[in-house]
């Protein structure tokens, strides 16, 4: 069975552009236009992934808000934000919600369908590997499966988002390595990004592992360079 994409975007031609794509990649597509429609047909049935612009009509942060609803529903669900918000503080409150990317407008039809491609694949790894990191790396405490997106710490899953996740597999690459903003910059596939972006995500990392282990103490800042994985 088709996977099932859903989009919530208030400008019809646009709306109409992104169905006409996702469809001819054989996808499933529900689309809506505000948010009020989208919770109605989510409340009916959720898709297994979504694409949010973030203003729709009146109301500026709405997507915001329908990615909150979403994830308390269904935590792992591919979400990406889509919009001409790309200010520094909207990506960071996009990604700190939990989505797994965050795009400008305009944007390509053909990369557009390739990162929802990208994204069901490994969600679909993620699903059938029922949280399984047996065969990823392993760093002193930590597993890392780079396949399916899988983090675990003390044998603990830790939930990251995408952009998280490729900034930590790019620091573990080479424990005790420096790794420089500029390198932890492409690993986030954004445009825009600042040290002050990577220097934010890092805090979060850090937040997340804390969670699990208030004594964690690994990534290590590298002050104007950038920052390294310090094991043990």
């Amino acid at each position: 069975m088709a996977k099932c994409v859903a989009i919530v975007e208030d400008d019809i031609d646009q709306r109409n552009n992104y169905i006409d794509a996702i469809t001819k990649k054989g996808y499933q597509v529900v689309a809506y236009g505000d948010r009020q429609e989208a919770l109605a047909g989510f409340d009916a049935e959720l898709p297994d992934l979504a694409i949010l612009d973030i203003i729709l009509g009146d109301e500026i942060d709405a997507g915001f808000e329908i990615c909150r609803e979403l994830l308390v529903r269904s935590p792992s669900l591919p979400v990406i934000f889509l919009t001409e918000r790309i200010t520094e503080i909207d990506k960071i409150s996009g990604l700190r919600l939990g989505a797994w990317d965050y795009l400008p407008k305009p944007i390509s039809l053909n990369y557009l369908a390739e990162r929802i491609s990208s994204l069901l694949r490994i969600n679909t790894v993620r699903t059938s590997s029922g949280g399984n990191i047996s065969a990823a790396k392993t760093v002193g405490d930590m597993s890392i499966d780079q396949e399916a997106w899988l983090v675990s710490w003390q044998g603990q899953p830790i939930n990251l988002s995408g952009t998280e996740f490729r900034m930590l597999a790019k620091l573990v690459r080479m424990p005790g390595h420096a790794v420089s903003y500029d390198t932890l910059m492409a690993a986030t596939m954004q445009s825009l990004v600042t040290n002050n972006t990577i220097n934010t995500h890092m805090r979060n990392i850090r937040k997340k592992f804390e969670s699990i282990d208030p004594d964690f103490d690994c990534i290590k800042s590298e002050y104007g360079y950038g920052y390294r994985w310090a094991s043990g």
